[in-house]
């Protein structure tokens, strides 16, 4: 039988593989013995260990979300900066690093009140924070929690 030649589409399969098993391990640590340790230094370290750029937006996008929803609770999911209400995951961020993007990802989870019709937007790509999406971002976040 041929060998068969790895394709692009194969590779990149293979490295997304790899880093969703690398997301289910670190879900494995943030689990319940996780809830233990305090979130918010979960969080900042989570933060703290980002390449420099995305480093610079989360911690911004942190205070922004703190700010515009202190009923909100940090804590890592799936090993990335989370923010839950009543135990459900309202709200997270990663860095583009974290599955090979080429942009910061902030996205909403179904807890969210963001509700629209038939057809809402729950990820956002994010390549600078500039006040415009600061506020935006703000807004989001104080309607998802309402």
């Amino acid at each position: 039988m041929a060998e068969r030649k790895p394709t692009q589409k194969g590779t990149q399969e293979s490295a997304t593989s790899a880093a969703e098993q690398a997301a289910k391990k670190a879900a494995a640590r943030s689990g319940p013995r996780a809830d233990k340790v305090d979130g918010e230094s979960a969080v900042l370290a989570a933060i703290a260990a980002m390449p420099g750029p995305y480093r610079a937006i989360g911690e911004r996008l942190h205070e922004i979300i703190k700010a515009s929803a202190p009923v909100l609770s940090p804590k890592l999911w799936y090993g990335m900066p989370a923010y839950a209400k009543d135990g459900k995951v309202v709200c997270f961020f990663r860095g583009g690093d974290k599955f090979k993007e080429r942009y910061m990802t902030l996205g909403f989870n179904d807890a969210a009140n963001l509700d629209e019709g038939h057809l809402w937007p729950i990820a956002f790509a994010l390549t600078e924070l500039t006040a415009a999406e600061e506020a935006r971002i703000g807004a989001l976040v104080k309607k998802a929690v309402s």
